[in-house]
């Protein structure tokens, strides 16, 4: 499946095509499954090459980034088509064509196309942290793994690959990559196939404030030991699936690409009062906190079994998102005098990180309404609706957004993909 149409395809149709894929081409590649999901769902790995070097592609780590399915299905066509990418550099590629299978079908709810923030917020689901695969080694105790995760170790065991690609898709903001080790060089490939696509580089992150600089939008994981991320984020980097290739003399890069661009993730600007700013963020969040949490104790007593497969992971997600906010807010608190020095993009990049908490939250709400009788329910998810209406917008006021066609985000994710492939290749 090389589509065109603006739409990220869904689990199904993704593995029918790697099928199709896979049956066209049997002397250069396999398809075939290594592992399960928690709700029995296959996890399939499309091999393309035969070479002893290995390149681990990882599609699909978060349920609610969906282009990373699309991405692996392109690459595999682009080293199918290519000797050079193959058999010419010895390598096998392997493509995990969706590692959170369960949350990623959950995420297909919805407009099928291009949709507005407030409806990718509506539909989007993505689970706590420590029931998502690829972080989840670094949050669980050993003994208490997911099959995904287990899968995914077993795999780069089994592979020891020089090189993991994580296939990631943040909503709003731009594209960058981070690295467990350098690939001195990667910035100028990734800031001219943004360009070209008209994507802006982010050069101000959420996830990697912390982080050291390689280039525009490169950051380097710090050493075991190094403050590497903000303290309400409970993962520990250094034990997650990313270092895993690290025991085989291998590495990981995250590929990042936006549903809508934000020129002003881009702004390296020194911003002129960023104490001001983060006071007013953390005052936002817990404003944004205490309505979540009267919101969500008006929808409880009308969720008629809490505990069902279906319901209890959406309770759990909601349930913790005003103490999320809340530790995130002490966290902006205590960001200033920062350890790097703040630029405008930096302040963009931590006000959308805030928003997109909130309606996170009151898109699952809606879910837990949906469907809902009774006229206390339908009051409760008009209100609920509403809010989230009003938070859509005052995000899409505050930053200029511009929709990024799916087919861009395909191509620019794996066309940066091969350029760091090739940079690894020179060294």
């Amino acid at each position: 499946m090389t589509s065109d149409a603006d739409a990220y395809p869904s689990v199904a149709e993704v593995a029918a095509a790697a099928s199709a894929f896979a049956y066209s081409r049997p002397v250069l590649s396999t398809l075939r499954v290594v592992g399960r999901s928690r709700q029995g769902r296959p996890l399939h790995l499309l091999t393309v090459g035969r070479g002893r070097r290995h390149i681990l592609v990882v599609a699909g780590p978060h349920s609610d980034e969906r282009v990373g399915p699309a991405t692996a299905l392109r690459l595999a066509h682009r080293v199918a088509a290519d000797s050079r990418l193959h058999a010419g550099a010895g390598a096998s590629w392997h493509f995990l064509l969706c590692l959170d299978p369960d949350g990623t079908v959950r995420s297909e709810a919805g407009p099928p196309v291009r949709r507005t923030p407030a409806e990718h917020f509506r539909h989007a689901y993505r689970p706590p942290a420590d029931e998502q695969p690829e972080w989840a080694p670094s949050i669980r105790p050993p003994d208490d793994q997911l099959p995904e995760s287990q899968a995914l170790v077993s795999l780069i065991d089994e592979l020891r690959p020089e090189l993991q690609c994580s296939l990631h898709g943040n909503d709003l903001g731009g594209s960058w990559v981070q690295l467990t080790r350098d690939i001195p060089g990667l910035a100028e490939p990734l800031g001219k196939l943004s360009a070209e696509r008209d994507v802006p580089v982010q050069t101000g992150t959420y996830d990697a404030l912390y982080w050291t600089v390689s280039g525009p939008g490169v950051y380097l994981m710090p050493a075991p030991g190094q403050r590497a991320q903000f303290e309400n984020l409970p993962e520990d980097v250094n034990r997650s699936t990313w270092i895993r290739p690290h025991r085989y003399g291998g590495m990981t890069a995250l590929f990042e690409v936006p549903m809508w661009a934000s020129r002003d993730v881009a702004d390296t600007t020194a911003h002129p009062d960023p104490a001001h700013a983060l006071a007013a963020l953390a005052a936002l969040l817990r404003r944004h906190a205490d309505r979540t949490h009267a919101l969500l104790d008006a929808v409880r007593p009308l969720v008629p079994d809490p505990g069902s497969p279906a319901t209890r992971p959406l309770l759990r997600i909601t349930g913790g998102m005003p103490t999320i906010m809340r530790s995130v807010a002490d966290d902006w608190d205590g960001l200033h005098p920062s350890p790097v020095p703040l630029t405008v993009a930096h302040l963009n990049a931590l006000d959308i990180a805030a928003r997109r908490i909130s309606l996170r939250a009151t898109g699952i709400m809606l879910r837990l309404l949906d469907g809902r009788g009774g006229s206390a329910a339908r009051t409760l998810h008009d209100a609920c609706s509403a809010q989230h209406a009003r938070w859509a917008a005052e995000l899409a006021a505050g930053h200029e957004l511009t929709w990024v066609p799916v087919p861009d985000q395909v191509d620019l994710q794996s066309e940066t993909v091969l350029a760091a492939f090739r940079l690894l290749n020179e060294t």
